[in-house]
């Protein structure tokens, strides 16, 4: 088939979420034989040429470059109006005009969009089978954003909100069929009773890549989180995580010891390394060692959406985590049996001593995790269920279109 693939950010090279799972679903369409287009945007020529590294990975791909500048005013400028700012934000006149082109130019059998805000470019299209991978709900984290604000940021993170809630539910109108990345999200999905046909498929984890290292022994004192760290979720959770957790876990155990460890902390995160036993790395190389020589890694966000893939690649590397309930609903794993989940502070840091102090519950949740991972999580099991979907709904398409004619 051929395929037109329109995501928000260019899945190349896949190092954050936003990247990890259309990498993925178009790493896994093309070696099945189909031809992929992908189209995207790049905002800056030094993301450009590391985007160009899809390459092999597809039949090609266009490139819309923008400056964020430019994206911001366009953000400004939706403000007054019922569209989502976040549809100006991803939204580039140069990659309109490639899309459209491509439309013209030749025959689709599918067009596939990643994300709501970019649905804008193919949201005219009626004659091919269409579907959008609503991935996290983005309406929803805006609103949860609203939560954790002050006035008048929390207004402005509502009204968004409320905005894209709006275009979701347009949208539905708009395309054949509709994907979520968890369950949770599927449900909200479903809850909007557009009628739009809808289904759900996980992210995965490459679990070759993120795999144990038995040549590296991990230190009982050490903890972990990766994330990165320009992300407001990720920020929030070690703000809190640090003001309210690491004071206990100190008192009872001095020699612990937290890495933080992810691309652009701000200043504020950075000013998280002057607290006793705390690390800030910034962006390093490859996580994997920082987090295979940890006891345990935490996941205590407060803010989360889909799935956290931190969690799945700490789990496939046979790492224990220590999360929130919100964070662990994205995961098709039961906490106490493959993970341990934490609400108050005084939950955090008994299950933090809990793995560091016993090296047989370390290696048992390290052993129940990574197998869960490669039973339940494993981007095969996630991409067979892509391949139903896919076949559902252009037979849908075919079938309704017979019964127009």
């Amino acid at each position: 088939m051929n395929i037109l693939y329109v995501c928000h950010r260019f899945p190349y090279p896949p190092k954050r979420g936003g990247k990890i799972r259309p990498f993925n679903m178009v790493r896994h369409l093309s070696s099945n034989g189909h031809q992929v287009t992908v189209c995207s945007l790049a905002r800056s020529e030094a993301e450009a040429e590391e985007g160009r590294g899809i390459a092999p990975h597809c039949a090609g791909f266009e490139m819309g470059m923008v400056s964020n500048p430019v994206q911001v005013l366009r953000m400004v400028a939706r403000l007054p109006s019922l569209t989502p700012s976040s549809m100006g934000f991803f939204y580039c006149p140069d990659l309109q005009q490639k899309v459209n082109q491509l439309l013209s130019s030749r025959k689709w059998d599918l067009i596939f969009v990643h994300c709501s805000s970019v649905a804008q470019y193919v949201a005219h299209v009626r004659d091919v089978p269409k579907i959008l991978d609503y991935g996290d709900m983005d309406s929803q984290k805006w609103l949860e954003y609203a939560n954790y604000k002050p006035w008048p940021l929390s207004w402005g993170y509502r009204l968004e909100g409320l905005k894209m809630l709006a275009a979701e539910k347009r949208l539905a109108r708009s395309f054949d069929m509709g994907t979520a990345t968890t369950r949770a999200e599927w449900e909200t999905l479903e809850s909007y009773g557009t009628g739009l046909v809808s289904d759900w498929f996980p992210n995965g984890v490459d679990a070759q890549f993120f795999c144990p290292d038995e040549t590296v022994s991990y230190d009982r004192d050490t903890i972990s989180f990766i994330g990165r760290m320009d992300y407001y979720p990720n920020q929030e959770c070690m703000f809190r995580f640090c003001r309210d957790v690491w004071p206990r876990l100190k008192a009872v155990r001095p020699s612990l010891k937290l890495l933080i460890v992810g691309a652009d902390p701000s200043p504020a995160v950075w000013k998280l390394a002057e607290l006793d036993g705390v690390t800030v790395t910034g962006s390093v190389p490859d996580v994997r060692p920082h987090v295979r020589a940890s006891a345990l890694m935490v996941a205590p966000l407060n803010i989360a959406r889909g799935t956290q893939n931190k969690i799945l690649e700490a789990m496939a590397m046979g790492v224990p985590v220590v999360t929130s309930r919100v964070a662990a609903g994205g995961v098709d794993a039961e906490s106490e049996k493959h993970f341990l989940v934490a609400e108050t502070p005084d939950d955090y840091a008994r299950q933090i001593l809990r793995v560091c102090s016993d090296d047989d519950e370390r290696r048992r949740l390290a052993d129940a995790g990574r197998a869960r991972m490669l039973s339940n999580h494993a981007w095969p099991r996630s991409m067979d269920r892509l391949d139903k979907i896919i076949t559902r709904c252009i037979q849908q398409f075919h079938e309704n279109k017979g019964q127009q004619t």
